[in-house]
């Protein structure tokens, strides 16, 4: 007997009524999770842009803005002291507000191998500085960020910076880099790992 097409399928379970209903066990994903508690600090990767966000979350939906900022090194500084300046940043907002984890937006596919080479390496400054700490680290790629955090995965800058500033109850919109950070913290806490 042949199988079902997936049309047929779905037809079937709305005339039966079961279309949605569970059998055995329970449904596991966002809506069952514990909510998060703890500090994540997001990080979007750039050689000559870092965006960088300290969020606490202690339960409830909205997290609290701990801290923004985009770390851009000057135009002139080559590429060792451009990953000393991401470092150094990374490393005194660790100091300042310890975080329970850190949410990284993995980087996108790049044509250009140098590009790909510099982000790499802006990637690993920021995320050495968590993993010497023990501090654990968390990538995410940018579809899943955006359908955390706007409910669709090819959601623009815009959109993303608007529902970060309605998300964390802010009263300005943040650069795209500190919103990016930002969306990676909240995609963390709703959908990455456990709490503290």
């Amino acid at each position: 007997m042949a199988a079902k097409s997936s049309r047929a399928q779905w037809a079937a379970q709305i005339k039966n009524g079961t279309l949605g209903k569970s059998k055995g066990a329970p449904i596991t994903g966002f809506f069952n999770r514990k909510a998060f508690k703890g500090i994540i600090l997001g990080i979007d990767p750039s050689l000559r842009g870092t965006g960088l966000a300290v969020v606490r979350f202690i339960g409830k939906e909205k997290g609290e803005l701990l801290h923004t900022e985009t770390v851009s090194p000057p135009k002139e500084a080559d590429l060792p002291n451009c990953l000393g300046c991401i470092a150094e940043a990374v490393e005194k907002l660790i100091k300042k507000y310890p975080p329970t984890a850190v949410a990284v937006e993995e980087t996108i596919y790049v044509q250009n191998f140098r590009t790909a080479q510099k982000l790499g390496a802006a990637r690993g400054a920021a995320i050495g500085q968590a993993a010497k700490r023990g501090i654990p680290v968390f990538e995410y790629p940018p579809l899943r960020i955006k359908q955390a955090v706007v409910g669709y995965g090819r959601a623009s800058k815009e959109q993303v910076t608007k529902q970060v500033k309605s998300l964390l109850g802010l009263e300005n919109e943040l650069p795209f880099d500190e919103a990016d950070a930002s969306a990676a913290a909240i995609c963390h806490a709703w959908t990455g790992g456990p709490s503290e």
